[in-house]
């Protein structure tokens, strides 16, 4: 299944892109940036955003705020996983407070998972 994306969701996808929370600077410029295989930031896949892609690993790396704490914000992270799922991609969740206090440890996580497709 090819990962389609709707086309009007590209000038938020940029926006994002230069208007990244202190979290995901800093995963991407200290760590993804410069990582094997390659990473996209706020790459476009089917509706949604995803804050960062893998398409060798099939990986997308997704950092959650607050508002994915919520009854609400749960309940629109599953619906988005169910689809973006259908596309055989892994979706790992991680706390921004996790980028703030576990900074190394969080990129040991993603090397693990990541070592089978260098």
């Amino acid at each position: 299944m090819s990962k389609e994306y709707d086309r009007e969701i590209i000038p938020l996808a940029k926006s994002l892109r230069k208007n990244a929370t202190p979290e995901e600077n800093k995963l991407w410029y200290q760590y993804l940036s410069s990582v094997k295989p390659r990473f996209q930031r706020q790459k476009c896949i089917d509706r949604f955003i995803a804050d960062f892609y893998c398409a060798k690993a099939k990986l997308i790396i997704e950092l959650d705020g607050v508002q994915h704490f919520t009854p609400e914000g749960k309940e629109k992270d599953e619906i988005r996983t169910e689809i973006l799922e259908r596309y055989n991609i892994t979706i790992l969740r991680i706390p921004n407070g996790e980028i703030k206090r576990n900074f190394e440890k969080v990129c040991l996580f993603i090397d693990v998972f990541l070592e089978r497709f260098r």
